[in-house]
């Protein structure tokens, strides 16, 4: 069993290998250190909507979109209604969107829905051409200063932006406060250094921009993985592109309330992932190696480790319990006080990284002081479910399926929160 002790303290010590330049990030926020940037013009816009079976909730985020304090002359709505079975095509029409029904029941995902989107925009509306494409799921809310503070990013030089993503059900429960948690932490803690380093940021899903020498060098939208966003970022990096961070750009989106639902979205990206680094990790590494872009490292590392290291150690740990069991019981003392050693440590970790976000995050988070500090205790344990949906992404049948979205609110009323 000490081979077991020794096998938990290298995976550990690799782990931490892999991520002490996330600890060098921490310091950097801590810091406050930022960029700032001042609108050089005011660009023309297409916001981009996909959405599927969304009636419920499209008609808030146009409205937020529609609410801008940014030239309405220069920001177009269209939304995708893809393989719908409601009203959410009539509804996003009747909020003042341009809208395209989608059937495809064989090409499935946010991928194709935004590359038919595209190219119904440039067959039908050649005559009003952009600059610059927003994405965003019909769950999405926006502040009101959105687009004016991704302008000033945008219109400086940058191709390609991402912004703050925030949490509108962030107080529901410890599924959602972890999500939320975990993508203040990706927006302040990841991507608020890589862009004061001048790294190149991550695009996470949604509340992105681009533009459109982006498609026209591209040859149009091109990512259709499962996790398309992480897709698109690798491609950003090979092709030496850097995606630039807008903190002040505040997005609130849902999420999954329910366990069951939380582990197939989640198993889904570690899916997604595993398909970009099969699809583009031999490019990253190109590049890595011949032009020494630490981007092409941090994307690698920010990820790989995490996934590879837990299911390692899970069919370790898992090996050596049925051994100890079978013929070291007397052992079992020490088997026992491996694993707890490594999951003490792991959970204060990952205690830190929650507390961190929760603390200097505090005024943007829609949640009461009370239960701030139980979420804190309950981050660790939403990250460790993580391990959940890896071994359903190795082992099960994991395809794109729509998360049901029902948190129907309105941007003032997200504000009219704020202010209790």
């Amino acid at each position: 069993m000490k081979t077991l002790s020794y096998i938990n303290f290298a995976l550990a010590a690799i782990f931490a290998a892999c991520c002490f330049y996330q600890a060098v990030f921490a310091v950097v926020r801590l810091l406050g250190k930022r960029r700032h940037f001042q609108a050089q013009k005011l660009c023309r816009y297409a916001v981009l909507i996909a959405a599927r079976n969304e009636q419920s909730v499209i008609g808030q985020l146009i409205d937020s979109v529609r609410a801008q304090e940014y030239p309405a002359d220069l920001v177009d709505i269209y939304v995708v209604a893809d393989n719908c079975t409601d009203s959410t095509a009539q509804v996003a029409a009747s909020h003042g969107a341009t809208v395209y029904s989608r059937q495809n029941q064989e090409q499935v995902g946010k991928g194709y829905a935004l590359q038919f989107l595209l190219d119904k925009i440039r067959e039908e509306h050649r005559e009003a051409p952009y600059d610059g494409y927003f994405v965003f799921d019909a769950d999405n809310l926006l502040d009101p200063h959105y687009i004016a503070e991704m302008n000033k990013v945008f219109s400086s030089g940058h191709r390609v932006v991402t912004g703050y993503r925030n949490t509108k059900n962030f107080e529901d429960n410890w599924i959602t406060a972890g999500y939320g948690m975990w993508f203040l932490r990706e927006s302040e803690y990841l991507n608020r250094p890589r862009d004061y380093l001048n790294i190149g940021c991550a695009v996470s899903g949604t509340g992105f921009l681009f533009a459109e020498s982006i498609l026209r060098q591209s040859g149009g939208w091109n990512w259709f993985l499962l996790t398309e966003d992480l897709e698109f970022t690798a491609s950003m990096i090979v092709e030496g592109e850097k995606v630039a961070y807008c903190p002040d750009a505040v997005l609130y989106d849902e999420q999954p309330r329910s366990f069951r639902q939380s582990i197939l979205q989640r198993s889904r990206w570690i899916k997604g992932y595993f398909q970009v680094l099969a699809a583009h990790g031999g490019d990253l590494l190109h590049t890595l190696a011949a032009t020494g872009r630490f981007a092409a490292y941090d994307m690698l590392m920010s990820n790989l480790p995490a996934a590879v290291l837990t299911v390692l150690s899970f069919l370790v740990n898992t090996i050596m319990f049925f051994v100890g069991m079978l013929s070291a019981r007397h052992e079992m003392g020490l088997f026992a006080f491996s694993v707890i050693s490594a999951l003490v440590n792991s959970y204060g970790l990952l205690f830190v990284m929650g507390l961190m976000p929760l603390l200097t995050e505090r005024k943007r988070i829609r949640c009461s002081r009370r239960r701030r500090v139980l979420y804190a205790f309950t981050f660790p344990f939403f990250v460790f479910t993580y391990g959940i949906a890896m071994l359903l992404a190795v082992f099960g049948n994991v395809g794109w399926k729509p998360i049901r979205h029902s948190v129907a609110l309105s941007i003032e009323d997200l504000s009219d929160s704020s202010r209790k």
